[in-house]
């Protein structure tokens, strides 16, 4: 296939690359920088030089493919704005091949027990915007477009995500940090898998959601214990209040509060999805 892919020089975006490189397909990448466009090409892509408001540009190069894989994010206040014009480009070119968007587990919010895609969504207002926009990408598909949905939950993998930073915090301070009491559930992915979905779901039928979790939800606490392990500080672990973690990481704090527990085969049962990280205790002690 001729892939175009945005943040592909991101954190699932370089893993994302890897996959269909080794599939053996032609990839395109939009790179914002002289430094994504070096990663981008390093990993033997092709780079576009563009930005995510440049609505020509992603249009023409999604038309230009035959599937569209979206993981760019500002990360920052507009994030919410930007994603629309760059959705809707991205979807408007890609037409009736697969455009894959990236949803986020946070949008379900507490889930009370274990749920799957079809629960209610309850976002926490980091990821309110996503709701609306999901919705309007997978409208589109009366218009004869093929929309694909995948939402990751907190992915972890290759010394980045947000487990690397709490990883440096116990490095730095002597002890990992955990919310509260320790109680609460997160649930989790490696970056290798969640890249894997991503390039399966080129292949889904129009209007699929999928989580990209593997079903094991840990709770803080022994997230912190076993990032303890790897980081040599065994057993050293240190409870933080939201108050706390927010001076460091604002309202993504509030997202990590979130008690979250996933149970769905869906990727697995309508994709073929086989996730080989499993074990997500036994991968973050070891620094996989």
């Amino acid at each position: 296939m001729k892939v175009f892919v945005t943040g592909g020089s991101g954190y699932i975006g370089r893993s994302v690359l890897r996959v269909l490189q080794e599939r053996g397909d032609e990839v395109t990448a939009l790179a914002r920088s002289d430094k994504s466009a070096t990663v981008i090409s390093e990993l033997g892509a092709t780079p576009v030089r563009g930005e995510l408001t440049e609505v020509d540009l992603l249009r023409d190069s999604a038309a230009a493919a035959d599937g569209v894989i979206h993981l760019a994010l500002t990360g920052d206040e507009r994030s919410g704005e930007i994603d629309q014009i760059a959705s809707d480009a991205l979807s408007e070119g890609a037409g009736r091949n697969p455009y894959v968007h990236t949803g986020g587990a946070w949008t379900w919010g507490n889930t009370a027990g274990e749920v799957d895609e079809d629960a209610p969504y309850d976002p926490p207002l980091i990821t309110a915007w996503r709701v609306a926009g999901e919705e309007r990408v997978l409208a589109t598909r009366k218009q004869g477009r093929h929309p694909v949905v995948i939402s990751p939950g907190l992915v972890y993998g290759r010394q980045g995500g947000l487990p690397g930073f709490f990883a440096w915090q116990g490095s730095e301070k002597g002890a990992v940090p955990y919310l509260g009491d320790g109680g609460t559930h997160w649930s989790l992915v490696h970056v290798d898998d969640i890249a894997e979905l991503y390039v399966l779901a080129l292949k889904a039928p129009a209007g699929g959601r999928y989580l990209g979790t593997v079903g094991q939800n840990p709770t803080t606490k022994e997230f912190a214990e076993a990032l303890s392990q790897a980081v040599g500080i065994p057993g050293k672990t240190v409870s933080v209040s939201v108050a706390e973690l927010s001076q460091s990481l604002g309202m993504v704090a509030d997202a990590l509060a979130l008690d979250q527990r996933f149970n769905t085969t869906r990727a697995r049962d309508e994709l073929g999805w086989q996730p080989k990280h499993l074990d997500v205790l036994d991968d973050l002690a070891r620094g996989v």
